[in-house]
């Protein structure tokens, strides 16, 4: 039995979990207009975020936003754990991180051409696997420090395989999560081009993603960070410590079918896993956390997956994507998502699927269109991360 003591965030709404998570209940939006320079309006949800708490002078060079934000979440985790309790050889870091460190990539494409000084730090800086390096150098971590880039799935993989290292007693503690910040001028006009961000009036970025309605037009950018700390049953009631919630079962999938283009059956077959995994049925699991971008194509896909698992009964699941909050975080959603359900079983609330004023008739999902609905009697709940590239990743958690 795996469980989670600890978790961290910085995060579009603050870096409290509770007063992010109040926040999502009260429906308040993240998301803002940024880059007015760019040819066409974009909007984003900026993690306010003070790097002189966590970092001196001589030690930011080289030290990418990304992996700021990550190591402080990951302290933040630890904190909350009460520390680690373990050798450090026993102890693993296990991240997710999707385009690595992009503002000291985007600053060396625009320094070259222009005969500029391109920082001699740049590569370490943006190299995909620094935010776990920078986490493993400053807790002293030994044991296996593991970066995986799995576009949207990223951190929901690494919390999965940081949770399967601890079952098979690989290390005695996980920290686990994700980081992403990549609101950057250049990719942002790379999404933009992609034609997958939303469009907005002005005025209206705020409510400008809207998972699962009618008049849907795409996701907005997001960044921050998200880690957990994860150990055994056993190891917690050790030391004495206590529990936010058990990560009961995970599945891992591809659709092996489009680069960019979900497959509902290869969905559905990530679901099925992680529901066998953690010993569930479809009747026992009363929220998921959908993926829930606001594409016009992805939101119908997870549907169809989510009613072909749950069948008859898929008006029992109760449904949210919190993306339309505080936007997609790509490489950090899984584990800021992860964060959001398991203190929604914690404190048996749901957070809305905001903006949505209009369901699409395709979407026959049972989502929560209030703010404010309790869910007395929630014993488990599903947290789902779809990626480009194919990859699925589902993670099933339970009530403690």
């Amino acid at each position: 039995m795996v469980v989670v003591t600890g978790i961290g965030l910085i995060a579009p709404h603050g870096d409290d979990p509770g007063a992010v998570f109040e926040a999502l209940m009260r429906g308040e939006s993240a998301v803002v207009p940024v880059f007015p320079q760019l040819a066409r309006p974009a909007a984003a949800a900026v993690a306010p975020f003070d790097e002189s708490r966590w970092f001196t002078k001589l030690q930011l060079p080289g030290v990418d936003r990304v992996s700021q934000i990550a190591l402080a979440a990951a302290t933040l985790a630890l904190d909350d754990a009460g520390g680690a309790h373990a050798e450090p050889e026993r102890i693993g870091v296990y991240a997710g991180c999707g385009m690595g460190g992009a503002a000291a990539l985007e600053a060396a494409y625009v320094a070259a051409p222009r005969g500029g000084r391109v920082p001699p730090l740049t590569v370490p800086a943006f190299m995909p696997n620094a935010p776990a390096a920078h986490i493993a150098m400053r807790h002293h971590v030994l044991g296996p420090v593991l970066t995986y880039s799995v576009a949207c799935a990223s951190s929901a993989v690494a919390l999965a395989e940081g949770a399967r290292a601890v079952r098979r007693g690989d290390v005695d503690v996980a920290i686990a999560g994700g980081a992403e910040a990549l609101i950057v001028p250049g990719v942002v006009s790379a999404w933009q081009a992609l034609q997958t961000l939303a469009t907005f009036k002005p005025g209206e970025a705020a409510s400008a993603c809207r998972p699962f309605a009618t008049d849907r037009n795409g996701f907005v950018l997001g960044e921050g960070a998200a880690f957990v700390v994860l150990e055994s049953a056993a190891h917690v009631r050790a030391r004495g410590a206590r529990a936010h919630a058990e990560l009961a079962g995970c599945g891992i999938g591809s659709d092996a079918t489009h680069l960019t283009k979900p497959d509902a059956q290869g969905q559905a077959r990530t679901l099925r896993m992680a529901l066998a995994d953690a010993g569930l049925q479809p009747r026992d699991v009363g929220y998921c956390n959908a993926h829930g971008t606001a594409t016009k194509i992805g939101d119908v896909v997870e549907c169809e997956a989510l009613s072909a698992v749950w069948g008859p009964g898929v008006d029992t699941l109760r449904v949210s994507s919190t993306k339309a909050l505080h936007g997609h975080l790509l490489g950090a959603a899984g584990a800021l998502e992860a964060v959001i359900t398991i203190l929604a079983l914690q404190r048996q609330l749901l957070p809305p699927n905001a903006h949505c004023a209009t369901p699409d008739p395709q979407c026959a999902l049972n989502l929560v269109l209030e703010t404010g609905v309790r869910a007395n009697g929630l014993q488990a709940a599903i947290s789902s991360s779809f990626a480009f590239g194919g990859t699925n990743a589902v993670l099933a958690f339970k009530r403690v």
